[in-house]
């Protein structure tokens, strides 16, 4: 199994910002409560995914929001290296920053699941809801799951135009 560091990245920090934001805690709020000093830019670096966490590190940040280290690293286990039976994993970013003409809706739909997941960038879809996607945008939805693959998130075994639906 190949593991991609940025994804891997990305996705622990996404995690852990859902983590802070779930306690109802600002960076500085999180930075009281570890024990050891951190700077509020290191931690903000870490929950954007551009700076590698130690695991000494990782464990006490889940600590100190009460969570089970291992809990946390089974979630961002599931988002990078498995999705769901039947259901393909979209990177929203990457779709809304898309220019195709016929792809507005689905581009429109993205960035309002941006905003609602919290700045959460991935999410997955079953093959009714890619239909429904498809018809929306006016295009078969072979054409749409053609086009989706060139924007997806790496993820193994990539999409599966089957969709198992």
């Amino acid at each position: 199994m190949l593991i991609d560091s940025d994804v891997y990245q990305r996705v622990l920090g996404e995690e852990l910002r859902k983590l802070r934001r779930r306690r109802g805690w600002t960076r500085k709020e999180l930075n009281q409560h570890l024990q050891s000093d951190i700077s509020l830019q290191t931690l903000a670096t870490y929950e954007l995914g551009t700076r590698q966490c130690s695991v000494v590190r990782l464990v006490e940040l889940c600590l100190a929001m009460d969570e089970l280290p291992q809990d946390l690293l089974a979630r961002v286990h599931r988002r990078v290296f498995t999705d769901e039976p039947g259901k393909v994993r979209l990177d929203l970013a990457r779709i809304v920053a898309d220019h195709q003409v016929e792809l507005l809706p689905l581009r429109r739909w993205a960035d309002d699941r941006m905003r609602q997941a919290a700045g959460a960038t991935e999410v997955q879809l079953d093959r009714p809801a890619l239909e429904r996607m498809a018809e929306l945008c006016g295009i078969p939805v072979t054409d749409l799951m053609t086009r989706l693959r060139t924007m997806s998130a790496p993820a193994p075994g990539g999409l599966d135009p089957g969709g198992g639906g």
